[in-house]
């Protein structure tokens, strides 16, 4: 099974120097996850015995689109009504414990791997029975003409076969968890792998917003004009057109967690 990063919290004893790797530009963010400690984490209201790191949301003239959300929730705690938006759509993927996500009703059980889509307006609730950790990306659903709401989706990690991304002998590959030619779908949150040696061979640059935390692994990771050394615990915050590229250089494989706005048309005003 894959060792899926669980932030540490905590904070560093009085002697760690404070120089970090941590940058924010205008095109792009590098927090590593050495900033997730105690005293950045935050609460929600209606949520019991949780805490919950914070670490991209929509901000104007950078990335608009989503939020990013670190979540620790305590045995026994969680929420009735985890989502005040009625038109935020919801991912959740569960890095550590054990615990129950029920929608509409029907419980399902998760832990680590397990990957929840939840539809904008979907009655669900969640609670942990050991400490739970997951990742809650949030994103308000923008409907298409002709098109229906898509339906929750409970899979996970295991169950979901890469995708090898063609011309490149199986070392990058994509875990894609909604069909991308499921257009009633305006985000995708998928897990991106690379294994030693493989590479992005060109500066991506495109329309898509991107989150990217670092599930497993390490490598350099290119965000505008520099190369950025990434391991397990660090997220990429990049806005629209920021351009990208990646070097796994092992000893292992380099997984992140990807989030991207697909299938719309750009909004023409604001």
């Amino acid at each position: 099974m894959p060792d899926y990063h669980i932030p540490p919290a905590g904070l560093p004893p009085q002697t760690q120097l404070m120089e970090t790797r941590a940058v924010f530009t205008d095109a792009y963010a590098f927090i590593p996850g050495t900033t997730v400690r105690d005293i950045t984490a935050s609460a929600l209201p209606g949520w019991d015995k949780t805490r919950l790191w914070i670490i991209a949301r929509p901000m104007t003239g950078f990335a608009e689109t989503f939020s990013h959300y670190l979540m620790e929730v305590a045995p026994g705690g969680g929420s009735d009504a985890p989502e005040p938006d009625t038109q935020a759509q919801g991912a959740l993927f569960v890095t550590g414990g054990a615990g129950q996500v029920t929608i509409e009703g029907t419980a399902h059980d998760v832990g680590p791997g397990s990957y929840v889509y939840i539809p904008a307006g979907t009655a669900w609730s969640l609670r942990a029975e050991d400490t739970l950790t997951f990742h809650w990306v949030r994103k308000r659903y923008v409907p298409a003409p002709g098109l229906a709401a898509p339906e929750p989706i409970v899979t996970s990690d295991a169950e979901v076969a890469p995708t090898p991304m063609p011309d490149t002998g199986g070392v990058w590959a994509t875990t894609r968890f909604v069909d991308p030619a499921d257009l009633r779908h305006d985000m995708h949150v998928t897990i991106v792998t690379f294994q030693p040696g493989g590479v992005i061979p060109f500066p991506e640059t495109h329309v898509m917003e991107h989150g990217l935390y670092v599930l497993e692994g390490k490598a350099v990771y290119r965000l505008n004009k520099d190369w950025v050394e990434v391991e397990a615990g660090d997220y990429m915050w990049l806005r629209a057109f920021c351009p990208q590229a990646c070097y796994a250089g092992g000893p292992g494989p380099f997984r992140y967690l990807l989030y991207k706005d697909v299938n719309r048309h750009a909004a023409l005003t604001l």
